[in-house]
C-alpha cells in the first residue's frame, strides 16, 4: 500500500452529542478515524484470550407471499445457550444483529462474523440468505456440479425460489457478453424468456427480498424486546439500507466492506449495470481469475502458477450458488427495475394507478425514503480494510456528501483499517483471524457506548 494513502485527510460527517439520562449530558462515543495494524494485532490477542460464550445455532426456513407468489427463505440463527447472556444496549433493549452476505454466495460466507458476535459479545444474530440462493434440496446446502458447463451451451444452475420449483432449460437462453472482456472476461447470463416462471420470478424478486428481510426480523427480533443493528457485506449493503427504514426497530447500520445505497454506486466511479432485468448473471472460473489477478498477480505469481491457483480456488467455490440477480439494485439499474415492476404489474393485471405505485416501490429500492412519517436513515459506522479494492475507503469518502444532504442527514463515520481485504477471514501471520476481532470489537463499542443513540 502506498504511503500517501495514509496521509490523505480522513473526513467524517459531523460531530454529534448524545444526551444520556435526564440529568447528565455527555459527548457520545466517537469511533477512531484510523486503526493501525499494531492496534489490530493487540485487539486480536485480547479477543483470542477472552472466554467464549456457549451458543446454539439453527436454520430458520420460512415461506412468504410476495406479488402473488410463494417464496422460501432461509436464515441461520445464532444465540447464546443462556438467553440471559444476551446483552442489553444503552436504550434498554436486547441487542440483535441482522446480517446479509454478498457476492454470489449464501449466509455461510459470513458465519465467521456471526460466531464472533455471539461467542465473544453474546449478541443474538440472524444471517439471511438472498432469495433463491439456498440449496433447499440437500441438508448440506451445497450446490452440486458446476454453475454452467464449460461450453456455455447446455443446462445451467438456477435459483430455488421455492422448494420443488424447478427452472428448466427451455425457460432461458444463455447469453454471452464480451463488451468488457479485456477487464472481466466474458459475462455469461441466463436470459429468462417472457411468459415463463423464470421470467416472472426475475421480475418479482426485489419485492420478495424486501418482504423477506421484514419477516426474518419480525420472527427473531420482537420490536418490544430488541434493537436491531444491520450488517450487509458488499452487495448485501444496499439491501441493508433498504431494511434500515422499513424494519421499525432498526437502531443502526454496521459496516465492513459494505456498499451504500444503489444510487450512490456511480459516484464511486464504477460502471453501472446495463442489462435487462431478466438476465441472471452466472459466476464462473473467470470471476475467480479476476480477483486472483488483483491479489496474486501483484505478488509476482507466474502465469502457470496463477492459472493453477485460479482453478484450485474455483473447485473450492463450486458448491456456492454462483449466480446473481441483485446487481440491479446494487448498481442503480433504475430502468431495469422499472421494467421489472411493469412486467409484474402486467402479470397481476394491475390498473394504471397500482402499476405506477409498484414502479415507485421498485425504483425506490435504490435510494433512501424521505418525507413526513418516514423512518430516517439510522446512523452508519462504515469500516474499510486498507487493502480492500472492491468497497474501498476511497469509495466511502466519495459518497459521504450524499449522506450529508439527506433530510434528515444520518450520522456517518468512516473508519480506515491499516490492514484487511474485502473478505473477512483473510489470514496473515500477525492477524490469524483476519479483521474479524478488530471490526466486531469496534462494533461492540459503538453499540454499547451510545454511538447509535438518537
Amino acid at each position: 500500500m502506498h504511503n500517501q494513502k495514509w496521509a490523505r485527510p480522513l473526513a467524517r460527517i459531523a460531530v454529534f452529542v448524545t444526551f444520556i439520562g435526564a440529568a447528565n449530558a455527555q459527548a457520545a462515543w466517537e469511533p477512531p478515524e484510523k486503526i493501525s495494524r499494531a492496534e489490530m494485532v493487540r485487539t486480536t490477542q485480547v479477543v483470542q484470550s477472552a472466554p467464549e460464550i456457549k451458543f446454539k445455532q439453527h436454520e430458520d426456513i420460512f415461506r412468504i407471499r410476495a406479488l402473488d407468489m410463494d417464496w422460501d427463505i432461509g436464515s441461520i440463527v445464532y444465540e447464546p445457550e443462556d438467553p440471559g447472556k444476551i446483552p442489553v444496549g444503552p436504550d434498554g433493549k436486547k441487542i440483535g444483529v441482522f446480517m446479509l452476505h454478498g457476492g454470489t454466495g449464501d449466509a455461510s460466507n459470513i458465519e465467521v462474523v456471526a460466531r464472533a458476535l455471539v461467542t465473544k459479545f453474546g449478541y443474538k444474530v440472524t444471517s439471511m440468505t438472498f432469495p433463491g440462493r439456498l440449496y433447499l434440496n440437500d441438508p448440506s446446502r451445497k450446490w452440486p456440479g458446476d454453475s454452467i458447463d464449460s461450453s456455455y451451451s447446455g443446462a445451467a444452475r438456477t435459483p430455488i425460489w421455492k422448494k420443488d420449483l424447478v427452472i428448466t432449460p427451455d425457460q432461458y437462453d444463455i447469453v454471452k457478453d464480451t463488451s468488457q472482456r479485456a477487464k472481466y472476461g466474458t459475462f455469461v447470463s441466463l436470459r429468462a424468456k417472457e411468459g415463463t416462471e423464470f421470467y416472472n420470478r426475475m421480475a418479482a424478486w426485489p419485492v420478495a427480498f424486501d418482504e423477506a428481510m421484514r419477516e426474518a426480523n419480525r420472527r427473531q427480533f420482537p420490536q418490544q424486546d430488541y434493537s436491531v443493528y444491520l450488517y450487509g457485506h458488499s452487495t448485501g449493503g444496499p439491501f441493508i439500507m433498504i431494511a434500515s427504514q422499513r424494519v421499525p426497530n432498526v437502531a443502526g447500520i454496521l459496516g465492513y466492506g459494505t456498499s451504500p445505497f444503489g444510487y450512490m454506486y456511480p459516484a464511486t466511479g464504477k460502471t453501472g449495470w446495463n442489462f435487462p432485468f431478466n438476465n441472471l448473471r452466472m459466476r464462473t472460473w473467470a470471476d475467480v481469475a479476476r480477483y486472483s489477478e488483483e491479489d496474486l498477480g501483484k505478488k509476482g505469481y507466474s502465469w502457470p502458477l496463477l492459472m493453477e491457483t485460479v482453478f484450485e480456488r474455483w473447485e473450492g467455490l463450486k458448491s456456492q450458488p454462483n449466480f446473481k440477480a441483485e446487481d440491479f439494485i446494487h448498481k442503480n439499474s433504475v430502468k431495469a427495475l422499472e421494467a421489472a415492476a411493469r412486467a409484474s404489474a402486467k402479470r397481476l393485471k394491475m390498473n394504471a394507478e397500482a402499476t405506477d405505485a409498484l414502479v415507485l416501490r421498485y425504483t425506490g429500492y435504490v435510494r433512501e425514503m424521505s418525507g413526513p412519517g418516514v423512518k430516517p436513515v439510522p446512523a452508519f459506522l462504515s469500516v474499510h480494510g486498507g487493502d480492500d479494492e472492491t468497497v474501498s475507503y476511497e469509495h466511502a469518502q466519495k459518497v459521504l456528501p450524499m449522506y450529508a444532504v439527506m433530510k434528515p442527514a444520518p450520522k456517518v463515520n468512516v473508519v480506515l483499517l491499516e490492514a484487511g481485504v474485502h473478505i473477512w477471514d483473510f489470514k496473515e501471520p500477525d492477524l490469524p483471524l483476519g479483521v474479524t476481532p478488530t471490526v466486531t470489537t469496534l462494533w461492540n463499542e459503538a453499540i454499547t457506548k451510545g454511538y447509535f443513540l438518537k
